[in-house]
Formats: structure tokens, C-alpha cells, sequence
């Protein structure tokens, strides 16, 4: 095998998901040439990645033509192309490279997918996370996704397997991290699914006061999704512990996370930047599909909880009270007591 081509193009959390996946196809052809399509928007994922040769980024405003161009360009001579994620735009992206074997893999009842999969690559496999599944049998485990990303590696014959994930920073984006943020603060990460009806505005005010009161620095970290809720939350609690930084380039973002003792999120990308950086995570997880999110998105190979959100139209309050236990014992647990910050 002398030239590998792996595509990616949907979301950060799964493409850091990916990478004990292209650790492995690494380690399993350690001469091979590497080289990933990913988007503008995820390519921090793999800019200083150890396994990979050269990262090629696809707009995510790219037309049709010119996502084939890059595709055949990239995939010209290729013996085996990955299509990492298990949707049709991803599957094409392969089809495109017109390698002589492209892989991939599909959810059981995904029938649409399953077909473009027949069709648009040489190989595939079968994963077992469904909605509807995960719900009819629930002894059944339902594979995390990492290990749904590794079937890959076995499915193109490697023979070494890693289920490390790998995000690398630079050394100025842990510079900054070091100027901006406290050392053991607990973190905060905003998004749209904090302030949906299920959880909302007020019970997010009540969260973070809760999470100041902790003798403890807060980081609240937030991106493009959410300016406006963000600045309402800012206006309305106001600590001398609170930090709060926006928009920050990923690797920044990573890096002022894993100066953190704990990240409270939803089911977010955090949940894997947070488990790939080392950190603790306490992630709240919407109530329909459970089951199903908490196994296959869990966080990874850390310190964990794993909550779910209120019925619609209950109070908050119980699960305000469980997120604030949670980052507590886990900080505690990351982070010496005497490491804490004094009483304000």
C-alpha cells in the first residue's frame, strides 16, 4: 500500500473521533502516504497530526465540480481511499477518486445509504447504531464511534490497531491558552441546545451562577451559534471568577480547554476536543434518543457523566443540581483541593 486517501467532511467532534482510525491505517502502513480531504472548518483537527502527509480542505461553500476535481486530483494513483464518515456526500467523494478500492461504512437501516454505499464504493460494512435499534433492544450496547470508525482499519486488512485520539497543538496556541485561562477552571461551553425549551435562558443563568459559587475560576467558551444568547447570559451574571472567551480558532479553543479541571456541555464537539486534550467532561445529552447518544458520542477515555435532560415542561432545577455535583467531584478529582481557588 503506498497511497492512502481518507475523506471526512462533516462535523470537528467526528473527525477527532476518526483519529485512532488514521493512527492505525498509519501504524499499519507506515510507509504509505497519507493524505486527508476534510473542510475548512475541521482541518485544525489534523494541521499537526503525526499520521497524516498532507491535508487537503474542501470548502464547505465548494460546488459540485470543483469537489470533484479536488477529489480526482487527490485520489489520482491512490490504492485505497477511507470514506470515514457513513453519509453519501463522503461516499461520492470517494467515488470520485476513481481508486481502485474505496471503504467505507453504513448504519443497518440506513436504506438509502446503504445503497449508495453498493454503489458508490467497492466495500463496506455494517454499524448497528440506530435510533429505532437502540430503543427495540436495549441489552444491546450500542458501539461507541470510534470503534464504528475503527472497523475501517480492519476492513482494509491493517494489522495494528490504537483507540488513542489524537489532537495535536501548537506550542502558541498553548501560549495563549496559559494567558487566558486560570488552571483548573471548570468550563462552560455554550450552544444552541442549552437555550432550546427543554433546558433554556433562565435554567443556563442559574447553571453558571451555580458554577461560580464553586470556589473555583469558570471559563464559558462559545462560537458563532450563539452571540446573542451569550451576550444576554454575560449581561445577566456577573463574577469576578468568570471568564469568558468567543470565537476562538479550534486549536485555541482545545488548548484553553485543557487547561480546565472539567467541561460542562451538551452533545457538542467539546465532548471530544474536551476527551482528546485530557479533560474530565460532564455532557448533557437531549432525552429523545438517549440511549442511543450517551453510548455512541460518550465521552472518550476520561473521567465522565453522562446526563440527560428534563421531560418537557419540568423544572430544570434537579438537573442543574446534578451538572453542579458532577463538575465538582470530577474537578475535585483532576484538580488538588489546594489548587482550588480561595473563597471569594
Amino acid at each position: 500500500m503506498k497511497r492512502i486517501v481518507i475523506i471526512r467532511t462533516d462535523r470537528v467532534g467526528d473527525l477527532v473521533l476518526s483519529t485512532p482510525a488514521i493512527a492505525s491505517l498509519r501504524k499499519s502502513w507506515p510507509e504509505a502516504k497519507i493524505e486527508a480531504i476534510v473542510t475548512d472548518y475541521t482541518e485544525p483537527v489534523l494541521r499537526h497530526s503525526p499520521d497524516v502527509d498532507c491535508v487537503h480542505v474542501l470548502r464547505k461553500s465548494a460546488t459540485v465540480s470543483t469537489a470533484r476535481t479536488i477529489a480526482r486530483e487527490v485520489g489520482a494513483g491512490a490504492d485505497l481511499v477511507v470514506a470515514l464518515a457513513p453519509r453519501t456526500a463522503d461516499y461520492r467523494l470517494a467515488a470520485w477518486t476513481r481508486a481502485p478500492r474505496r471503504i467505507g461504512y453504513v448504519y443497518r437501516r440506513r436504506y438509502f445509504s446503504r445503497l449508495a454505499a453498493w454503489w458508490l464504493l467497492t466495500d463496506h460494512c455494517i454499524s448497528e447504531a440506530d435510533p429505532e435499534l437502540a430503543d427495540r433492544y436495549p441489552d444491546r450496547p450500542v458501539a461507541h464511534e470510534v470503534h464504528q470508525v475503527l472497523s475501517l482499519v480492519a476492513l482494509a486488512g491493517g494489522s495494528f490497531t490504537t483507540d488513542r485520539l489524537v489532537l495535536r497543538l501548537g506550542d502558541d496556541d498553548r501560549a495563549f491558552a496559559r494567558n487566558a485561562v486560570a488552571g483548573g477552571a471548570i468550563a462552560l461551553n455554550l450552544a444552541p441546545r442549552w437555550f432550546q425549551s427543554n433546558f433554556g435562558f433562565e435554567a443556563t443563568v442559574k447553571l453558571l451562577r451555580r458554577l461560580a459559587s464553586l470556589r473555583r475560576d469558570v471559563l464559558v467558551t462559545y462560537g458563532n451559534d450563539v452571540p446573542d444568547a451569550a451576550a444576554r447570559l454575560r449581561g445577566a451574571v456577573s463574577a469576578p471568577n468568570i471568564t469568558w472567551l468567543d470565537g476562538l480558532p479550534l486549536l485555541r479553543w482545545a488548548a484553553a480547554l485543557e487547561r480546565c479541571s472539567v467541561v460542562v456541555t451538551v452533545d457538542t464537539g467539546a465532548t471530544h476536543v474536551a476527551s482528546a486534550v485530557g479533560v474530565p467532561v460532564v455532557a448533557v445529552f437531549e432525552r429523545q434518543y438517549f440511549r442511543l447518544s450517551s453510548q455512541e458520542w460518550a465521552p472518550w477515555q476520561v473521567p465522565s457523566v453522562a446526563l440527560c435532560k428534563q421531560p418537557a415542561g419540568a423544572a430544570a432545577d434537579p438537573l442543574i443540581d446534578d451538572i453542579t455535583t458532577a463538575a465538582q467531584r470530577l474537578a475535585e478529582e483532576k484538580t488538588p483541593a489546594a489548587d482550588a481557588r480561595p473563597a471569594l
